[in-house]
């Protein structure tokens, strides 16, 4: 934990802790009980938050509102997750983990359940759906927080790469199918999405609750200051060379992935292309994430991680000069499709390390900073996106995201030793 940044990637303790994480462990996280009941959880959840989420403009819409007070909606929402979220990750490393899961998807599902009936009846207020929305979002904060710093109790270290790949993995499927079985249940009923969401949180509840691993954070001495323990989080993460370049690269891709994302979305609409095309550039994007995320726990295994994360920080740039000069709606789609085939690599060997350097008193405090970073910055990419495509044009954007990239590259490569920093 006191190593210089610029300590050298050759040494041999380093060495064999990559060699140790490259190889893994022979055996499936899933053969783990505890462990496919929290992929199933998870899987669920998403299921029913992209069913939902998606058409409660719609409903908003439906009912007579503006589109601006449902943007707004969907907007505060949003944002109170974020503010909510590293908050839950202080208690996540004060109290029992497993409780607050399972408490948590059944607030969200009480949330979720009274818009369904509101729905259903025909009741629809603007201000039950904004308090509701909030509530569900808060919960979900919460449940994430204290599920981030889980994986250590499910699975053996040589198992984390396998693991993480699969939810990555799992994450990329929901966002595939999601939309598409929200879009079923909504043509059978407006209520109907709610109605599974709803649901949904119900069995993440009893998934959870059925988890038999102790996931009871560590403690050294009494608990601190709720104000002591959030900034401890905080510092930890600024202190740790190797989660700040964390943080450094999360929030750039992900701030760069959202604005080539609506870029290729806003730059097709201004060449006429139809809603259905616009939605193939998303679906060959998720694709590709679905792919690299499969791929991510092999490549871990027979590539080493400084080559892993500055190849791929590197490849990342032709690919996005080249949604610069493309001109079909398929060309906008492979590019983007590429992109996300590259990132979970890259993820899967920086939150491997992430949670072998954090210890288990801070994991949840650790990933909620991590996840608030990337999250915030990624929520002002639509907006950014939309005020540059039009004022300096498509190409003008591509160009400027791929000189973006390279200057993420240029700071991996210069970082590239804190990869293989040998874990405590």
């Amino acid at each position: 934990m006191g190593e210089a940044e610029g300590k050298s990637a050759s040494s041999g303790p380093e060495l064999a802790e990559d060699e140790r994480l490259s190889k893994g462990s022979p055996s499936s996280p899933f053969r783990r009980r505890d462990f496919s009941l929290f992929w199933a959880a998870g899987a669920i959840d998403g299921l029913g938050t992209c069913a939902s989420s998606l058409f409660l403009p719609l409903i908003l819409l439906g009912a007579g509102y503006s589109s601006g007070l449902a943007g707004l909606v969907a907007s505060v929402a949003l944002v109170s997750g974020l503010v909510v979220s590293p908050i839950a990750g202080v208690f996540a490393d004060r109290l029992p983990r497993k409780p607050m899961m399972y408490t948590a998807a059944l607030v969200a599902a009480g949330a979720t359940g009274t818009v369904f009936v509101t729905v259903a009846l025909g009741h629809v207020v603007l201000v039950h759906i904004l308090v509701a929305a909030v509530v569900e979002q808060a919960a979900s904060a919460t449940y994430g927080a204290a599920a981030s710093g889980t994986i250590r109790r499910l699975v053996p270290p040589g198992e984390y790469p396998r693991a993480i790949g699969y939810l990555q993995a799992r994450d990329q499927a929901v966002q595939i199918v999601g939309p598409t079985l929200g879009g079923v249940l909504y043509q059978m009923a407006r209520w109907v999405p709610l109605l599974a969401d709803a649901v949904s949180f119900l069995l993440v509840a009893v998934l959870s609750r059925a988890i038999r691993a102790d996931l009871t954070p560590e403690r050294e001495g009494p608990a601190a200051s709720f104000t002591r323990e959030l900034a401890e989080g905080l510092r930890f993460v600024w202190a740790e060379p190797f989660l700040r370049f964390v943080v450094v690269w999360t929030a750039g891709i992900n701030a760069l992935l959202g604005a080539l994302y609506f870029h290729a979305v806003f730059a097709s609409h201004a060449e006429g292309a139809s809603p259905s095309s616009i939605g193939l550039i998303l679906t060959l994007a998720g694709v590709g994430g679905l792919l690299g995320a499969l791929a991510a726990p092999w490549l871990v295994r027979r590539l080493p991680a400084t080559r892993i994360v500055t190849g791929a920080s590197w490849a990342m740039v032709p690919t996005a000069a080249g949604l610069a000069f493309a001109s079909q709606t398929w060309t906008y789609g492979l590019l983007l499709s590429g992109v996300s085939l590259i990132v979970p690599s890259v993820a899967v060997v920086l939150q491997t390390r992430a949670v072998l350097v954090t210890p288990d008193r801070l994991l949840a405090r650790m990933g909620t900073v991590l996840g608030t970073a990337g999250q915030g910055v990624a929520v002002l990419a639509p907006v950014l996106a939309g005020v540059l495509v039009a004022a300096y044009g498509g190409r003008s954007v591509a160009l400027g995201c791929a000189a973006a990239f390279a200057g993420l590259a240029l700071y991996a490569t210069a970082r590239s030793a804190l990869v293989v920093r040998e874990a405590p």
